[in-house]
């Protein structure tokens, strides 16, 4: 027998064919950060103190160098199609995806960098499908970004779209400083998330 104090929450049914980015956007109750995955929610656990430091920092160094017809942007969904709408912790877009203070998303189209921390119950995702989503969607750059070894040393892999393969190929491996020329001028001391 249920007690009278009990509360029961009531998760929606999903459709048949799965959810789509307009459910993503209209569903009451969604737990912020939700992601959409080929039709499924993903509800993201709470984040470890790393993950935030190290989007704060890569952020900021985007921010510094940033040309001005770019953007750089946390936490906010990209549309790659109407069954897929994953949040990437960074995305660096063009200036012209900025509609209004009170968007939630941008097209796939108009982002040039998606930026990944990658966190344990993460790992799949960002290690795997969203590479290979991005990839094939267009995004010309990807960075996974994780903890290396026992003293816990950020280490940052860059990636490049090949636009044949349509695939992404390793373009380095950053520990100390991450330097690049794309998709603008860069440099990052990795080293000082050691200080926030």
């Amino acid at each position: 027998m249920r007690e009278e104090h009990e509360c029961v929450e009531r998760w929606p049914r999903p459709p048949v064919e799965g959810w789509t980015v307009d459910h993503l956007f209209t569903l009451p109750g969604l737990p912020p950060h939700t992601e959409l995955i080929d039709g499924s929610l993903v509800l993201v656990s709470p984040q470890r103190r790393f993950h935030s430091v190290v989007i704060d920092l890569l952020a900021a160094g985007l921010r510094n160098t940033v040309p001005p017809d770019l953007r750089v942007s946390r936490e906010m969904t990209v549309v790659l199609d109407h069954r897929n709408g994953p949040e990437p912790d960074i995305s660096v877009v063009r200036r012209e995806a900025l509609k209004s203070r009170t968007q939630a998303s941008y097209p796939v189209a108009d982002v040039l960098l998606a930026v990944e921390v990658v966190s344990p119950e993460s790992e799949a995702r960002d290690r795997d499908t969203k590479p290979h989503k991005y990839a094939a969607a267009g995004i010309a750059h990807y960075w996974l970004v994780e903890l290396e070894g026992e003293g816990e040393h950020v280490v940052v892999r860059v990636y490049e779209r090949d636009p044949v393969t349509k695939t992404y190929t390793c373009a380095g491996i950053h520990r100390d400083r991450l330097k690049l020329s794309i998709p603008y001028a860069i440099d990052i001391d990795l080293t000082a998330v050691d200080d926030l």
